[in-house]
């Protein structure tokens, strides 16, 4: 299928006001000639340094700006990650990702980063990390321990961006993004719905991650959560409907994407959950919290899976791993 990186607004417009049942029958059109029909890829996030983050961002417990009660805590050990990780491949992920409250990480950083990276490679999960802006001598570093994905969302329109943050501009994420990619490294950004934005910024994220060089190679569309003591505590809720039609689009523009199901979900019954993989989702985040906000677990998504026949995609095998398998093979 030809990939385009030339949409209009007016082309996406067109596509996200379509009826309903027509936008998700093209979206899972589109799922089905590049993706396995029924395989979902899973990941498990985790917070490797919580809270006193100096961003403003309105809608984050993180932010030092805001009394969300969240207690901070200090970066977490490696060999605790590591036991998180492997946790993670166990229970079906195949993609651990890390994230830490950051503007960016500073250098005395790096060397802890990087033996993360390398350690939980080393298990033959994929790695991703969200760290902040990164300069391209950090990107570089990051691909060299072997890092997979690197996660900077826009969030949301250029448009609407100065609602939601001032101490980073919308420009300074789109840098970050070109540092990664230039490094070689796999791009994971998307947005968030629901932060009393408007249809036209919904198109405007989808615009702007649609007309990158290189179509992100992961797409997160998160639902925002209110928390208490940030500025959106009181946003109005959004219709799932909208988000189910921002992920559809996300699927017919970016049609190589995986777009992933994140933060919003565990307010979602299992037939929204079901109708957002139909408009083609094929990627979420397991266990039962998202840096520090509840996620739907482990053992609601087993069940949903079960209810739907959708598969995991499987991990990685370590060459350790595959040693064993052969030598049981060859008994």
């Amino acid at each position: 299928m030809h990939v385009r990186n030339d949409w209009t607004r007016e082309e996406i417009q067109k596509l996200y006001e379509q009826p309903f049942l027509d936008l998700v029958f093209e979206a899972q059109r589109v799922h089905r000639e590049n993706f396995s029909a029924n395989t979902i890829q899973v990941s498990t996030l985790l917070s490797i340094k919580t809270g006193k983050c100096p961003e403003d961002c309105k809608y984050c417990s993180q932010s030092a700006h805001y009394d969300s009660k969240l207690e901070a805590e200090k970066r977490i050990a490696v060999d605790k990650v590591i036991a998180e990780a492997k946790e993670a491949k166990e229970s079906g992920s195949s993609r651990f990702c890390m994230g830490a409250a950051w503007r960016n990480p500073h250098e005395r950083d790096m060397p802890y980063v990087l033996e993360m990276v390398k350690e939980v490679k080393a298990l033959g999960m994929e790695t991703c990390m969200t760290l902040g802006m990164l300069n391209q001598s950090q990107a570089e570093r990051l691909r060299d321990a072997g890092l997979d994905y690197y996660n900077h969302n826009l969030d949301t329109s250029r448009e609407y961006y100065s609602n939601i943050i001032s101490t980073r501009t919308f420009d300074d994420r789109l840098n970050t993004l070109d540092h990664v990619r230039n490094a070689g490294l796999k791009v994971c950004s998307g947005g968030i719905v629901g932060l009393g934005e408007q249809k036209q910024d919904r198109i405007g994220l989808l615009h702007e991650l649609a007309t990158l060089p290189i179509h992100p190679e992961s797409v997160p569309i998160n639902m925002l959560v209110p928390i208490e003591g940030t500025p959106l505590e009181e946003v109005e809720k959004l219709e799932v409907t909208e988000w189910i039609r921002t992920i559809a689009v996300a699927r017919i523009i970016m049609p190589k994407s995986y777009i992933r199901l994140s933060a919003g979900r565990e307010s979602l019954s299992d037939t929204d959950q079901a109708m957002a993989f139909m408009a083609g989702a094929n990627s979420l985040f397991s266990g039962d919290k998202l840096l520090t906000t509840p996620n739907a677990g482990e053992g609601r998504d087993k069940v949903l899976f079960s209810k739907l026949g959708l598969v995991a995609e499987k991990p990685k095998l370590t060459a350790a791993e595959l040693s064993v398998d052969a030598m049981a093979e060859s008994a």
